[in-house]
């Protein structure tokens, strides 16, 4: 656990970080400099231009998405989007109409953008990109303030981007928008509507058409760089999916018990920030190992017909241990996003199946080399998202056994079991702040009495 909230970067990201943005910075030149020669002083100057842009773009990754950093791809992913539209604006200025460079859909940009990231991002990048893209447009101005626009526009309408035909009503608006502020800038100079060039609407009819193609690109760019988008995390969450609807009917008791784990990472999730939807889709697979043997584990198990009893406790803990194999295995049949394996893998971390431990302690001396047999294998959790699903899993199954439920109990609970993951490291790989994990706390908290809030006694 880092106290500041950021992850180190080792030297040879920072490297590779260096590389990508570099090779970037001298391909954008080009771009923007185009097959024009220019004087001394107008390529210092486009190159001072264009290398602050770039460096503004890594100075706000740094400072505000460090993440992004740590994985190459997706630094990749964003500079490659940004040459992409670049070169289409060039290639579409060796055309001598004026208003061609509308046909280019700049909107798209924060539709992919904020598909995989947030707003404020998707907003940066593409302020950057038209702040690029205008050192080669005769009209700057006019260029940079319709396409910034629509661009709001076309974030603010992705607002709920799951639902279906959500791009086409986007594309609808953003082509509204580009139409409605062309046509003002035209009364301002021109102070008649006859005088309108309206010709040139078409260019804004074929930039909404190519803002649908958002669809396609998004599944490639999932593919190709391994992102997971918001539609993807709602489908693989959905209870109809293969392997939910197995787990639901082969070991219904840990279904239940993933359902109320994903409610709890969820909230906790939405309290501090992290990807919502990822983690409470990281919550519902995390114990889908458990549908190979689903009568070892507690909450399906008949409590007079514990297939424990007839082991020792070292063959039972691995029986309990082998459900994160298990799990990863299944993923794997079942073509699940590596993004949803890492919550299988990191849900335990590198803890120990303490009950069998302590039973197997109590029987007599234990070699040193047994202590494996009770250890999972982790990884520990890495993301902030994966290190929430390991507290809210250990939280609520938990959280079963109390007696009574009261204010004092289940704060006595969550402060205990979170405090022990932390004496044992499991957090030290994950980006969370110390104000992170007490606002996890409460969460935790809050949830569970109002879960269990009917079950408290109360005086007649």
């Amino acid at each position: 656990m880092l106290a500041s909230g950021k992850v180190k970067h080792p030297s040879e990201k920072k490297v590779l970080n260096l590389i990508l943005f570099t090779v970037s910075f001298l391909i954008g030149v080009l771009i923007v400099k185009g097959s024009v020669v220019l004087s001394p002083a107008k390529s210092a100057s486009t190159l001072v231009l264009v290398a602050i842009c770039f460096l503004l773009l890594y100075l706000f990754l740094l400072h505000f998405r460090s993440e992004i950093l740590e994985v190459s791809r997706k630094v990749f992913f964003i500079l490659a989007l940004i040459l992409l539209f670049l070169l289409a604006a060039r290639l579409v200025l060796f055309n001598p109409s004026r208003d061609l460079i509308f046909i280019v859909p700049f909107a798209l940009i924060p539709v992919l953008v904020r598909t995989f990231y947030d707003s404020r991002l998707a907003l940066f990048i593409l302020l950057i990109t038209l702040i690029l893209a205008s050192f080669m447009i005769s009209d700057p101005f006019r260029f940079i303030i319709i396409n910034i626009l629509a661009g709001v526009v076309a974030i603010l309408s992705l607002s709920d981007i799951n639902r279906k035909f959500r791009l086409a009503f986007s594309s609808l608006v953003v082509t509204l928008t580009y139409l409605i502020i062309y046509t003002a800038f035209e009364l301002r100079e021109h102070e008649s509507f006859g005088n309108i060039d309206i010709s040139t609407f078409r260019w804004f009819a074929g930039n909404g058409f190519l803002i649908l193609a958002g669809y396609p690109v998004i599944t490639l760019f999932e593919r190709k760089f391994y992102f997971l988008s918001d539609i993807s995390l709602l489908e693989l969450s959905h209870s109809g999916s293969p392997l939910l609807r197995r787990l639901s009917e082969e070991a219904p008791g840990s279904y239940q018990h993933s359902l109320q784990v994903a409610n709890l990472a969820e909230a906790a999730a939405r309290e501090i920030g992290a990807n919502v939807l990822l983690t409470r889709a990281g919550s519902l697979y995390h114990d889908i190992g458990k549908i190979i043997s689903p009568m070892y584990f507690i909450e399906n198990q008949n409590p007079e017909k514990s297939p424990h009893v007839n082991l020792d406790p070292a063959e039972s803990s691995r029986m309990i241990i082998s459900h994160v194999e298990n799990g990863v295995k299944l993923a794997k049949e079942y073509k699940l996003p590596v993004q949803i394996i890492d919550f299988i893998k990191t849900h335990h971390g590198t803890s120990k199946a303490y009950y069998f431990y302590r039973m197997y302690l109590d029987r007599g001396a234990l070699p040193e080399s047994a202590e494996d047999d009770f250890k999972y294998r982790g990884p520990r959790p890495f993301s902030r998202e994966t290190a929430i699903v390991m507290m809210a899993d250990a939280v609520e199954a938990a959280s079963r056994t109390i007696e009574r439920y009261t204010d004092e109990s289940i704060s006595e609970l969550v402060e205990r079991i979170i405090i022990f993951q932390e004496h044992e490291d499991q957090f030290s790989d994950a980006p969370l702040t110390f104000r992170d994990i007490a606002e996890i706390k409460e969460v935790f908290k809050k949830r569970l009495l109002n879960i269990y809030h009917s079950r408290i006694a109360y005086p007649g």
